[in-house]
């Protein structure tokens, strides 16, 4: 069942890139006594993710900040160390906070996983993005499938 507005984000260790290479932190550290917006894809690297998705979000890092949101962060089912380059080839340093969910951890507890195994991804996550205050979801907009239209970061903004 995916997670719900009013609900409270899962307790689960993700991964990102630190200072001497990847770092575990709580999703508690990540949202608690924060406002975050989160938004989640397919995969590093892929055609939407990094045309339209990943980039709208670091044009719109300072607009964010600008509205109350602590961080904003990127996740997807790939290791710390693909976020990390990948990230690092957006330009999202300072801007996106790029997480990873390697086993899915984090977006199976959401309920947001998906099976793209017949095109060779594996366990993914769907495209999403949600707006989470002190570990509690506000706001939350699911794409359908193949479809790039409610997730974006002018829409987010426009939920603040």
């Amino acid at each position: 069942m995916a997670i719900s507005v009013g609900d409270r984000i899962p307790s689960v260790a993700l991964h990102r890139m630190g200072e001497s290479g990847p770092e575990s932190v709580s999703s508690e550290d990540v949202f608690s006594a924060r406002r975050v917006v989160l938004f989640a894809l397919p995969g590093a690297f892929t055609p939407t993710c990094s045309a339209k998705h990943l980039p709208g979000f670091i044009e719109s890092a300072g607009a964010f900040q600008a509205k109350g949101v602590d961080e904003v962060v990127c996740l997807s089912v790939n290791d710390p160390w693909v976020m990390g380059a990948w990230g690092k080839a957006q330009g999202a340093s300072g801007k996106v906070s790029m997480v990873g969910d390697g086993s899915a951890e984090f977006t199976r507890a959401v309920g947001m996983n998906v099976d793209m195994s017949a095109i060779g991804f594996g366990e993914r996550s769907c495209r999403y993005a949600m707006i989470v205050e002190d570990g509690v979801v506000t706001h939350l907009n699911i794409e359908a499938p193949r479809k790039f239209e409610v997730s974006d970061a002018a829409t987010m903004l426009a939920l603040l």
